[in-house]
């Protein structure tokens, strides 16, 4: 059992809360495996730099991960009152997410099952 009366405790879980400006894109209809190789790209970039490897990348993921940085900037800009020409990407990652099965008719009568992948992906910024 924890110690202290439940607002207290709540208190001191909000208290080290992570206060870097961040966008979440939860249920991406696109594979980790897939999404990590776009993330692998602009981790540690500052967001200039980042937007312009995502302009130019041809992989469907990047799109998605562009509108996120997108919103990371926003969020610092308008929450956190930070300049956009400190920002770098500090963090980002992408988790595993539900799958949705499906079923491919294949020859002689048998079903052959077709995994679609989902991932929750996450980017968070910081200033330099």
């Amino acid at each position: 059992m924890a110690k202290g009366h439940r607002s207290q405790i709540k208190r001191e879980r909000n208290a080290n809360k992570d206060t870097r400006p961040s966008a979440k894109l939860s249920y991406a209809r696109v594979s980790v495996q897939k999404a990590c190789f776009v993330l692998d790209a602009i981790r540690g970039k500052d967001v200039q730099t980042a937007l312009a490897i995502l302009a130019y990348n041809p992989r469907y993921a990047s799109s998605i991960i562009k509108k996120l940085l997108e919103s990371a900037i926003a969020n610092a800009e308008n929450n956190n009152n930070m300049s956009k020409d400190n920002l770098y990407v500090a963090e980002c990652y992408a988790n595993k997410g539900p799958t949705m099965k499906r079923v491919q008719p294949r020859a002689q009568g048998r079903a052959y099952r077709i995994e679609k992948r989902m991932s929750h992906i996450t980017v968070v910024l910081d200033e330099r």
